[in-house]
């Protein structure tokens, strides 16, 4: 029998998201979606109900809320595009959480980041920091996940790489390459979501995986995985950016920004403490190799238009 409370997903459609509202209608839970698309196809047909996000509308996104105990919220834009920028979707996140107390939603689980801080020089950890606060002040009860780098079918990152290995004769690492970053499954961050909102007090929880690689090693990994034999050359970065940006234009989309090189190379995508994730990339990548790469996936297609 289905689960007569109602959970609240934003982006089900998405990638996060996704993951998350299909383990909930495992569980037999009743799950409503909130989008900017909301007549974009999503894989659960009608398993699930959709409606816009609102945010011009307070008493509609309020609205859309009722009924609902918990808000998983995987909200947020990787860049600035267009008329949105991260101001606006620290505003948006805001209007969210207020609709969220207004609706009488017990407990908000929020997919964040590893090392968001409201105080970091980058504005993507800088945005990301003051969402936490929003939702840290909030009335409501919290969770709040930081995933490290996600990996999984959908993923952008992972099958980018692997795009450009398999399509062009070099590949730019910027600077030494030796920066590490810890993947973590998009299937066990939803897992930890799932699982946080049963708790009883406010979480926190980093979420990275159970290897670690320097970026140079991660792209070599890859490359072997998909057969590439794309000479792998370090580019100061300014030179890398460059180059990537040059891509960027073929295929209509930002392959990599400056923020998340920026970040990449402080070491941002390493979690602190234990590993949270359980599953390996390094078995993903062989029980995947055949396809990934094969389609290049866009931000911009996904999120933007």
């Amino acid at each position: 029998m289905a689960d007569p409370e109602l959970q609240v997903v934003t982006g089900a459609a998405g990638f996060t998201g996704k993951y998350i509202a299909a383990l909930l209608l495992a569980q037999g839970k009743m799950v409503k979606t909130l989008t900017a698309h909301p007549a974009r196809p999503h894989p659960f047909g009608d398993r699930l109900t959709v409606a816009p996000f609102n945010f011009a509308d307070p008493p509609a996104l309020t609205a859309s809320l009722e009924g609902a105990t918990t808000l998983y919220n995987t909200y947020w834009v990787r860049f600035p595009y267009g008329d949105v920028t991260f101001e606006k979707a620290v505003e948006n996140t805001r209007g969210l959480i207020g609709a969220a107390e207004g609706a009488g939603v017990r407990r908000v689980v929020h997919i964040s980041i590893a090392n968001a801080d409201e105080h970091s020089p980058f504005p993507y950890y800088r945005a990301k920091g003051e969402v936490e606060r929003l939702i840290a002040y909030s009335r409501l009860s919290y969770a709040i996940i930081r995933p490290t780098v996600l990996f999984g079918r959908e993923g952008i990152l992972i099958n980018n790489i692997a795009w450009l290995l398999r399509r062009f004769p070099l590949f730019a690492v910027p600077g030494s390459g030796d920066y590490r970053l810890q993947p973590v499954y998009v299937g066990d961050v939803a897992e930890l979501a799932v699982n946080a909102a049963s708790e009883g007090g406010n979480l926190e929880v980093d979420a990275g995986g159970p290897e670690t690689f320097t970026y140079d090693e991660l792209v070599r990994l890859i490359a072997a995985k998909v057969g590439s034999p794309a000479r792998i050359v370090h580019l100061p970065p300014a030179v890398a950016l460059r180059a990537s940006r040059l891509v960027g234009k073929m295929v209509d989309d930002a392959l990599l920004t400056r923020d998340e090189m920026d970040g990449l190379m402080a070491g941002l995508l390493v979690a602190k403490g234990q590993p949270a994730g359980k599953t390996s990339l390094s078995r993903w990548l062989a029980e995947n190799a055949v396809t990934l790469g094969t389609e290049y996936f866009s931000e911009i297609e996904r999120h933007y238009r």
